[in-house]
């Protein structure tokens, strides 16, 4: 018989039975795998599986929330069941072979009563006291983008400020020093009241209430390129109430350049309040940061060829497009295939794997991915601004160009008109262009016009403008 139990004292899921000792196990899930070490053997064996794993060559942190399929070879694992079990970094029950990881909040917390008293308390809370910051990025799916660089420069100008962030599970990596705080549970919720200042990338999610003297400064997620809240497609009256109800509870909005500028003003009816035009703090790091320990960190040699693939998400699909053959790709063009899914795409689908192909979905910050790629291919995702700082090539692979640009969300400009690279229809026409060494030449001019008009402020200074800001104006005290 087999039996499953947790060790709360070493956080690990083991399993047990008779017989021979199996030759391997595992618990495999959309975005993490661990295998189990086994011991014993003869009349006895146990298989003890370790509830966190390092990923990317990072530090060892609890395994993402989501179903994992538990296997032991030559055991049948239909009888086994462990009842929900809360431990300090994670939520587990299995029932047969598959094992439930959630993030480690109190059921109690879960139900809609319980969220209910929370969020009543934080209604009801004055709030906005403590010199601290509220970090969000992606709705804490991630700690990357521009509260990442931002929460760098602060930590070192102003080490008295408490730096929290939102995390849907401990699985998300915190900057060093920062207070993971899981979304739903009570220390969220206190957190986001009490913090004299928050910085997000996107939407305020849940109930948010603006407590007196508390600062929001919006920093979105990139310069755009398809068209956004008040400018999609189609008249939907709820839409632009939810966007102006949104944009007011910004106190400052962070763009690139002029032109995302003028576009996120007027997309978010963002009239009265100050936009801070500093160049992107995600991007300081094209230009200070160190390539040689991210390939380090993983598995990729010094002189190995990087193709890093970035699409966008689509408003017509939850998971990532599949135009693109990762191992193929790699095999063709003698590369390291890095896949970037966009933040939409974590949960849904699963990481993508094989020769030389990298799934860095869930990595952290996509401006180290950027700073060790020698290419880019990507399609209408904001990453190409961003990109351009290195001035190395970019390929765009545009498949379904129209119908993207025509019903699903449209542009705001004419990207082949202006493109710093090749379009390309197909995967085999991607291997052709990246091929042509005499490609990225054709596109100089092109390239050049590009950074004149979205790079000027991506100087590597961009964080330390935004801090400055945000100490002189007297939203947070050094």
């Amino acid at each position: 018989m087999t039996t499953a139990r947790i060790d709360e004292q070493t956080q690990t899921l083991i399993v047990a039975g008779t017989g021979p000792r199996p030759a391997s196990a595992s618990l495999t899930g959309s975005r993490a795998h661990v295998a189990a070490k086994v011991t014993g053997g003869g009349r006895t064996w146990k298989a003890t599986f370790p509830l966190r794993a390092s990923r990317w060559g990072g530090a060892e942190l609890p395994l993402p929330a989501g179903e994992y399929q538990l296997s032991v070879e030559g055991e049948d694992l239909s009888e086994v069941d462990i009842e929900p079990t809360l431990l300090p970094i994670l939520r587990v029950e299995a029932r047969g072979p598959v094992v439930t990881i959630a993030a480690p909040l109190d059921p109690v917390y879960e139900t809609a009563e319980g969220q209910r008293t929370l969020e009543e308390r934080y209604v009801s809370q004055i709030g906005a006291g403590e010199n601290a910051v509220f970090f969000e990025s992606f709705y804490g799916q991630t700690s990357g983008c521009n509260p990442r660089a931002i929460d760098r420069v602060l930590a070192e100008r102003a080490p008295s400020v408490t730096r929290y962030w939102a995390v849907t599970d401990l699985s998300v990596e915190v900057p060093e020093g920062a207070v993971a705080v899981v979304e739903g549970s009570p220390e969220w919720w206190r957190a986001r009241a009490d913090a004299r200042m928050l910085i997000v990338n996107d939407w305020l999610r849940r109930r948010f209430v603006r407590k007196p003297g508390q600062r929001v400064l919006q920093t979105w997620h990139g310069t755009p390129l398809k068209r956004l809240a008040l400018h999609r497609p189609g008249f939907d009256p709820r839409r632009m109430a939810a966007v102006v109800k949104e944009s007011r509870r910004w106190d400052a909005l962070l763009a690139q350049n002029v032109y995302a500028a003028r576009v996120l003003k007027k997309a978010y009816a963002f009239f009265g309040k100050p936009i801070w035009t500093d160049g992107y703090p995600r991007n300081d790091l094209l230009i200070t940061g160190d390539p040689a320990p991210v390939r380090e960190a993983l598995g990729i040699g010094p002189d190995e060829r990087v193709l890093l693939y970035a699409p966008t998400w689509r408003d017509d699909r939850s998971e990532m497009v599949d135009f693109v053959d990762p191992e193929k790709l790699a095999s063709k063009t003698d590369s390291v295939v890095l896949v970037r899914g966009h933040s939409r795409t974590i949960k849904p689908g699963r990481d993508r794997a094989g020769s030389r192909v990298i799934d860095v979905t869930g990595y952290p910050e996509t401006s180290r991915l950027l700073l060790i790629a020698d290419a880019l291919i990507t399609d209408y995702s904001s990453v190409m601004f961003d990109f351009s700082v290195t001035g190395r090539p970019m390929y765009f692979l545009v498949p379904d160009l129209e119908h993207y640009r025509g019903e699903l969300r449209g542009f705001y400009f004419d990207l082949a008109e202006r493109a710093p690279g090749p379009l390309v229809r197909s995967q085999d026409e991607l291997v052709r262009a990246l091929a042509d060494a005499e490609g990225p030449d054709a596109y100089r001019e092109h390239y050049a016009a590009w950074t004149s008009q979205f790079n000027r402020l991506d100087d590597g200074g961009a964080a330390d403008r935004v801090v400055s800001r945000i100490l002189d104006q007297g939203w947070l005290t050094a």
